[in-house]
């Protein structure tokens, strides 16, 4: 049968016996005790993990195997009770443990209650003392780890911070909320928070730039005037921040600025050295003298008759006159001239035709 949960005002009495960090007193020995008590008893509670341990008491010249007894109670009872109970299984256990983890969050001890233990070792017939625990309370008690899935997104002078919380809560009674160390690489570190998302945006960082982050929850207990229990941070990650809209733009007129400096300057220099180096620039760009196409068919084959064709081709036609004269006579001559012969030769030659006299 599960025990009844304790009033609050029960809860108030056991915190004093968490200050005193020391185990309680012992009851008084069982009447069979003949077994050295466990010693040195441990509760481990990081995130939902919940596991008592123990050593062993030494034992001289006996090999048969020990087993060992876990009870628990709530302060409002004097009453102890197996841990089956809570439906877990630390009864004759050999195992120098016992885990109270709860497999749901409607399982295991209440969180928010103290909580007392006691273990005993058992030989057969024969058992130990009871070695009592310290009276705990969990979300008081408990270390918080640091969030998991830690995914970071790059954005526009910014970083999308997403993460899932350390461990599951009944939200009724607790809460987490966030904090976010972050500092430019090789910078001062800021905080930011508390957010009590599981999705950040660190915005108006500068863009371009690494920023380096660590987030850390804090389980705030909102059952009980909002005790705040701090975690680890998550380890050091770094990234990069992309450029925004006005950063862009700048960077595109920047580069065409650019480009058309570097083409005027190149078009100068060239036009600088074409006027320097004319001559030159003429001597290299003259294509070179060739030979005629003719030219070229005749000293490969000196027989065929191509030069005979090109004088014939430069001789002048028939019908074409170098030069005109006119010759004039006198008038008593010219009357007596019947008419005038022309000659197509190099000059005119003008005969005149009369009587002999």
């Amino acid at each position: 049968m599960r025990p009844p949960p304790p009033p609050l005002l029960s809860l108030l009495v056991p915190l004093l016996v968490l200050l005193g960090g020391r185990a309680a007193a012992a009851p008084p020995a069982d009447s069979r005790a003949q077994l050295p008590a466990p010693r040195n008893p441990k509760v481990r509670l990081y995130n939902a993990e919940q596991v008592l341990s123990w050593e062993p008491g030494s034992l001289s010249n006996d090999t048969r195997p020990v087993v060992y007894q876990v009870q628990f109670k709530y302060p409002s009872d004097s009453r102890w009770y197996d841990t089956s109970d809570i439906g877990v299984h630390c009864m004759n256990v050999t195992t120098t443990e016992c885990n109270f983890t709860p497999s749901s969050l409607s399982n295991g001890f209440p969180p928010h209650f103290n909580v007392s233990l006691r273990v005993r070792a058992k030989l057969e017939d024969l058992v130990s003392p009871w070695l009592s625990v310290p009276w705990f309370l969990y979300y008081w008690n408990v270390t918080v780890g640091p969030p998991e899935n830690v995914w970071v997104t790059p954005g526009e002078g910014s970083l999308i911070i997403r993460f899932s919380s350390p461990f599951d809560i009944p939200a009724s009674l607790a809460t987490f909320v966030y904090y976010v160390h972050y500092w430019e690489k090789a910078g001062v570190q800021k905080v930011k928070g508390p957010f009590r998302s599981n999705s950040i945006v660190l915005d108006d960082l500068k863009p371009l730039r690494e920023y380096c982050l660590q987030v850390k929850a804090h389980l705030v207990w909102t059952y009980y005037n909002n005790i705040s229990r701090p975690g680890h941070l998550s380890n050091i990650s770094c990234y990069k921040t992309t450029m925004d809209a006005a950063t862009k733009l700048q960077q595109v007129i920047i580069i065409a600025v650019g480009i058309f400096l570097l083409l005027s300057a190149l078009a100068g220099a060239c036009f600088f050295l074409v006027l320097k180096y004319k001559g030159l620039v003429k001597y290299w760009f003259h294509s070179p003298p060739s030979i005629p196409s003719q030219i070229k068919e005749y000293l490969k084959d000196p027989s065929q008759p191509i030069l005979e064709a090109l004088d014939k081709d430069t001789l002048p036609t028939d019908d074409a006159w170098d030069s005109v004269s006119i010759v004039s006579f006198p008038e008593k001559e010219q009357e007596d001239v019947p008419q005038s012969t022309w000659t197509q030769d190099s000059g005119p030659v003008c005969q005149p035709v009369g009587q002999e006299l």
